[in-house]
């Protein structure tokens, strides 16, 4: 990179940490902290919600599969995500919404010790932040290998730039640091992709590539499923998406938290699938044509870099490569978040045993205290991502086959027709999905089953997360739960009630007598 590509990515690094000082301003109470105190606007909160979705890995496994696979990508990724939000609508984004209005919920987690009980809530709180650490540990790996394409940085002081400025405005301004630094990076990343597209069309020779480049590439890349990524994994990663978006990922469900309403939630929803089904495209079109002007790769997770550094100036090359971070940093500082206010409000309160509850101040201090300790330990595993199967690895296999064992117990939960699974199929959910996670590593299903190894992936995923769903209704028939406080918890989640509004009451203090209709 030259000097100008430095400059603009040293003032991309510098307005994020402006932002996040600017945004420490509005930070008073833990609950300005975790929840922007209830009145995030729902179209920030779904712009918020997108960036939060996808990181740097984009750029480099995603760009590696569009180059090696074509456009089968979009369909099991963008494609899945948008259609798992819209499934889950009318369902899921107005529950978190009204648990934060009505129970004062502000940890994505805090309601599981009314809908269970208290070692549910630390199982799911415990396993979730550690899964968590591998999950960013892999967006900071992603982010360094884009760094050291682009300018030779060595991949330790990549993840320590990318990591570093992440942690200072996370820190500093909690969740409105992080969702108007995720709009100013969606800006960023939204001129930058426009940029990457229009450079792409003129090497191929105009907008008509746009239908034309198709028969340079390899038949198998205009087929919408192929290869290892079959029909069968894009159901599958269906329905981690379907856990994930839409509240099964912490941070995600953080977003739902933060806004005014419920029918707030549900419109930042729907912002957020409609982004997912326009704004990829554009992304993955310069991906997608990798091939035809760069064929023969060796490493095609560099394919994305390379088409920057050759048909761009050094200026855009600094704003495309602000750009890719800004996923990266979005999603990164979402999750630390996310998880450190499970650590503040559901974990450290057991650890404390009986002593008084902590004051606001000493909460919000260690929130701060948590999410810099959280982006470290992230950090520190990304430099040994390679051991887990790299950037691909980690977020595929390890977090789409681990997401559905905490986060099945956490959505089905809050839904009336799963109302006789209680505590017992929860844990039982869990344990069932981490041991057919374990035994599919070591005995890959395909292989004893007979089937092609085409189908490993979508084993690898969706087996942890059947085996779960299985065990969490049949558990809950076989033990239901018979619990007023969890059925009028229930109650409480179904619609707006236009009566008076609850008044605010922490949950660790809720009882069935405290909660109004």
């Amino acid at each position: 990179m030259g000097s100008l590509a430095w400059l603009v990515l040293g003032a991309y690094f510098v307005l994020m940490i402006g932002v996040g000082y600017w945004a420490r301003k509005k930070v008073k109470t833990a609950s300005d902290f975790f929840t922007a105190g209830g009145s995030m606007p729902w179209w920030l909160s779904g712009i918020s919600h997108h960036m939060s979705g996808y990181s740097s890995a984009v750029f480099v496994g995603y760009a590696a599969l569009a180059y090696t696979s074509g456009i089968t990508v979009y369909f099991w990724w963008a494609c899945s995500i948008a259609l798992a939000l819209i499934a889950g609508l009318g369902i899921f984004p107005a529950k978190w919404a009204r648990m934060r209005q009505r129970l004062n919920v502000i940890s994505p987690l805090e309601y599981l010790k009314i809908r269970y009980n208290l070692p549910t809530q630390q199982l799911l709180g415990w396993s979730g932040a550690l899964l968590k650490i591998f999950d960013v540990g892999a967006k900071w790996s992603a982010s360094a290998i884009l760094l050291h394409a682009f300018a030779n940085v060595p991949f330790f002081w990549g993840v320590v730039l990318t990591g570093g400025v992440t942690v200072v405005y996370s820190v500093m301004g909690g969740l409105w640091a992080d969702a108007l630094t995720d709009l100013s990076q969606f800006v960023i990343q939204l001129v930058a992709g426009i940029s990457m597209l229009v450079a792409v069309l003129h090497r191929l020779g105009g907008v008509s590539s746009l239908w034309t480049m198709w028969k340079y590439l390899p038949a198998n890349h205009v087929k919408p499923f192929h290869g290892d990524y079959t029909v069968a994994f894009a159901m599958t990663y269906f329905f981690v998406n379907l856990l994930s978006y839409n509240g099964g990922s912490w941070s995600l469900a953080q977003r739902f938290i933060a806004s005014s309403t419920g029918k707030d939630a549900r419109k930042s929803s729907l912002l957020s699938a409609s982004l997912y089904l326009v704004w990829p495209p554009v992304l993955f079109f310069p991906m997608l044509a990798a091939p035809v002007i760069f064929p023969h790769l060796q490493d095609p997770s560099e394919s994305y870099a390379l088409l920057t550094k050759t048909l761009l100036p050094s200026g855009l090359i600094g704003l495309v490569l602000a750009g890719l971070f800004a996923h990266t940093m979005a999603m990164t500082s979402s999750d630390a978040n996310a998880v450190s206010a499970v650590i503040v409000r559901d974990i450290v309160p057991v650890l404390r045993g009986g002593r008084d509850k902590l004051r606001d101040a000493t909460q919000l201090l260690l929130g701060r205290v948590s999410t810099f300790c959280f982006l470290a330990l992230s950090m520190i595993l990304a430099l040994f991502a390679s051991h887990f199967g790299g950037v691909i690895g980690l977020v595929i296999l390890w977090y789409g086959a681990l997401i559905g064992p905490i986060a099945i117990p956490m959505l089905l939960g809050l839904l009336m027709p799963f109302r006789r699974s209680g505590p017992a199929a929860a844990i039982a959910c869990w344990v069932m999905g981490a041991a057919t996670f374990g035994l599919a590593k070591i005995f890959p299903p395909a292989q004893w089953l007979g089937m092609p190894s085409r189908y490993d992936n979508a084993l690898a995923v969706g087996a942890p997360m059947l085996a779960s769903f299985l065990t969490y209704v049949i558990v809950g028939y076989l033990a239901p739960l018979h619990s007023a406080s969890s059925m009028y918890f229930l109650q409480t989640l179904q619609d707006d009630m236009p009566s008076t509004p609850l008044k605010p009451t922490p949950t660790e203090n809720i009882s069935i007598k405290k909660v109004k209709a």
